[in-house]
């Protein structure tokens, strides 16, 4: 029995969801590139009700990206602000 499977598709530019991170629109194109060329560690929570997020990802990543993307930690939140304070202090010129 030969099973043929679909490659699932993403949705188009003309498609956007609400960011819950960003407040506001974004595109899927926006999502899979956001962190650093990777998608953003969030992008199988917000897409997963619009299409097959996951498998979209497994086939279109290598097995590398997929580990870089999805299963470092993630910094609190906490932690990310103060290293945004200290690059403001630092770039603040007397």
């Amino acid at each position: 029995m030969n099973i043929k499977t679909e490659k699932v598709t993403s949705p188009g530019d003309d498609y956007s969801i609400r960011c819950p991170r960003l407040g506001h629109q974004v595109l899927f194109s926006y999502c899979v590139h956001e962190n650093d060329k990777l998608p953003c560690f969030k992008i199988l929570d917000y897409w997963h009700s619009h299409f097959q997020v996951e498998k979209y990802l497994k086939e279109n990543l290598t097995a590398k990206e997929w580990e870089k993307a999805f299963t470092k930690p993630v910094k609190p939140k906490i932690l990310t602000l103060l290293e945004l304070i200290e690059q403001a202090k630092k770039s603040k010129t007397p």
